[in-house]
């Protein structure tokens, strides 16, 4: 017979194999017993899920366990209709002139050293803290529909665990197709040890999945034309990014943006059955880019709304007593380069450790200010390089294990 055990090991190179364990006379009745009781455990798809590495089924229940990402090897990406749909303007120059070459070094260095800081503080709140391998994101490669070069190891955006299964997004930017390689080692290992593992399929990113019109339209068209579910994505095949989903146990929110489509919505929908509720939301956004920045659920009934993104849907929270809650105006100064985000990305963008503990930007006194009234502890980490690179501490990270259990909240 074969027993499986979940072992958890912070070298990430390692995959595990079954340990094999045989009866004898001289086992004691009671461990005879156990291995009875085991003797279902027969391959990786029958491990239950309390066994599995990977369990979560929400943004805010005891982390366990996180994957934080790496800002080594972080790439300009080229500018694609795609990138303009989901940037402002004024950015523009900068993806066309430096596109396919790596951010300045001395920022990658500070927002490499912000981020093995944040994995610090994780550690001594008693997180076990992984990473992805380092990749090399400037590397050029071809598909027989585009040619492109790659960015960063972003896990939020690529990966999203509902319960004990983690799900590789078809993700909306060709700069991000291959970016699955830098967790193919973490992956492996989850799946070895008990995990369900589901890649979504991966789409051509040809021609028909971008509208070349739509960035004629002015931003206060493109606005119009949100409300009208016309977004730079088209309905050629299935898109989405995983930080376009956000969980409250039986019932996760989603909204239509620049890189998350329809059919890529009815695709996780199919794929999660009867058992969960997706809920498309929707802001008024002309850049809708993840939906963290905008909506952050940060505890059973409690939810960050950006300020000047009002939901549209918000009564369905208020009717359920839901506490609405909107962060102060972003500190951020205005000559901090953000090439990808608004300044609302240091304020919206927190990570729950449990509802009592919350990672926010210790530059953002207000917010600090914010939770502690909401009787949260705050725990200050700086993040303002990192943020630079497209991502706050939600983005920067996907949590694996979390404690709890699966349960309705609306």
């Amino acid at each position: 017979m074969m027993l499986r055990f979940c072992l958890r090991e912070v070298n990430m190179s390692r995959i595990f194999k079954p340990i094999s364990l045989r009866t004898s006379t001289n086992v004691s009745t009671a461990f005879r017993g156990f291995l009875h009781r085991s003797s279902t455990i027969a391959n990786v798809s029958n491990i239950p899920s309390s066994t599995s590495p990977v369990c979560s089924y929400n943004e805010w229940d005891h982390l366990e366990e996180v994957i934080v990402g790496r800002a080594e090897g972080a790439t300009v990406p080229p500018l694609t209709v795609g990138i303009k749909g989901s940037t402002v303007e004024e950015n523009w120059n900068f993806f066309s002139k430096y596109g396919g070459r790596n951010f300045p070094l001395d920022h990658v260095n500070k927002a490499r050293a912000e981020l093995d800081e944040f994995c610090s503080v994780l550690r001594r709140e008693g997180v076990t803290v992984r990473r992805p391998d380092i990749v090399d994101f400037s590397v050029k490669y071809t598909t027989p529909d585009f040619t492109s070069t790659g960015q960063v190891a972003m896990p939020r955006d690529l990966l999203i665990v509902i319960g004990d299964e983690i799900i590789e997004s078809p993700m909306g930017w060709r700069s991000r197709f291959f970016e699955y390689r830098a967790y193919r080692s973490l992956l492996k290992e989850y799946f070895n040890g008990g995990a369900k593992w589901t890649a979504a399929p991966k789409p051509q990113m040809s021609d028909e999945l971008y509208d070349e019109e739509y960035m004629k339209y002015s931003v206060e068209e493109r606005q119009k034309l949100a409300t009208q579910g016309r977004f730079v994505t088209t309905e050629f095949e299935p898109c989405f990014d995983a930080a376009d989903f956000i969980r409250a146990g039986k019932d996760i929110f989603v909204q239509r943006s620049q890189v998350t489509n329809n059919m890529g919505i009815e695709w996780m929908r199919r794929h999660l059955g009867d058992k969960y509720n997706i809920h498309v939301l929707s802001f008024d956004d002309p850049h809708p880019l993840h939906i963290d920045s905008t909506f952050n659920i940060i505890g059973p009934g409690i939810v960050l709304l950006n300020p000047i993104r009002p939901c549209n849907q918000i009564n369905m929270f208020k009717k359920a007593g839901w506490k609405i809650v909107h962060p102060p105006k972003p500190m951020i100064p205005d000559d901090h380069p953000l090439w990808f985000t608004s300044k609302w990305l240091s304020t919206m963008n927190v990570l729950m450790l449990d509802p009592t503990r919350v990672v926010v930007d210790k530059n953002e006194k207000s917010t600090i200010e914010m939770f502690e009234k909401l009787g949260i502890k705050t725990i200050p980490v700086s993040i303002r390089f990192a943020n630079s690179l497209g991502g706050g501490f939600h983005c920067w990270t996907c949590d694996i294990r979390r404690r709890g259990k699966l349960e309705s909240y609306l």
